[in-house]
């Protein structure tokens, strides 16, 4: 799956659930995406927070290059605000204002890592991962991720749902390699400020809301509350 900023619940549902997770940053960005947008509840209702990008027509989300570094300070600005009344914004406060303001990356792909990766580490998630360009890709939507799941042995590759409108299963099922689809349905609800409840907003906001107890709400880590 392509990498996306500070992603939702579902996408950290999906890395846990396998054992190597592959980010698929070697095709190319789409505008208006979830690579470098996401949203969090505010008092106001959601808010977007998008990282102003360089972006050439055809050019592969590896090749982009993040404008300027006046996103951050604002970003977490508007992170810290709208949760301060959470109960655990202070319990991984300065995990993410490092990330934030301490580093001046400027590859999208990279930063977005980075985000992923500390969101694994709070939420207990060990899955292996890896960049798309590590592999011997070859030609073809469905051939690239076969050839993916063949470098590494896999006898299973489990997929986001809207890939169902491309993807050659029977492809797989000939290189003895089972399908499985994610099912984001049937999130229990959390203690989440400023009702309406949205599911689909950024994973920060159910770790400062919920803390340790994060996972209990996730449907991978088996001991969830669904």
């Amino acid at each position: 799956m392509q990498s996306n900023y500070i992603p939702w619940k579902g996408y950290f549902d999906m890395v846990n659930a396998v054992d190597v997770f592959v980010l698929y940053d070697s095709v190319q960005y789409t505008k208006n995406d979830w690579r470098n947008r996401n949203s969090i509840k505010t008092q106001s209702g959601p808010k977007w927070l998008s990282i102003p990008i360089e972006f050439h027509l055809g050019q592969k989300i590896r090749d982009i290059e993040i404008k300027d570094g006046l996103w951050r300070k604002k970003h977490w600005s508007s992170i810290a605000q709208s949760y301060a009344k959470s109960e655990h914004l202070k319990r991984y406060k300065n995990d993410f204002e490092e990330l934030y303001l301490g580093s001046q990356e400027s590859s999208l792909s990279q930063v977005n890592r980075g985000f992923i990766e500390l969101v694994n580490r709070i939420l207990g998630i060990k899955t292996a991962l890896k960049w798309s360009w590590e592999y011997d890709l070859g030609q073809g939507k469905s051939e690239r991720l076969l050839r993916v799941c063949q470098q590494e042995g896999a006898t299973c590759y489990l997929s986001g749902p809207a890939a169902k409108d491309y993807l050659d299963v029977e492809l797989f099922e000939q290189n003895n390699v089972r399908v499985e689809w994610m099912d984001y349905s049937g999130y229990p609800e959390y203690r989440q400020l400023f009702p309406p409840f949205a599911h689909g907003v950024s994973v920060l906001d159910l770790i400062f809301n919920e803390g340790p107890d994060a996972p209990k709400f996730m449907k991978s880590f088996g001991n969830h509350a669904i």
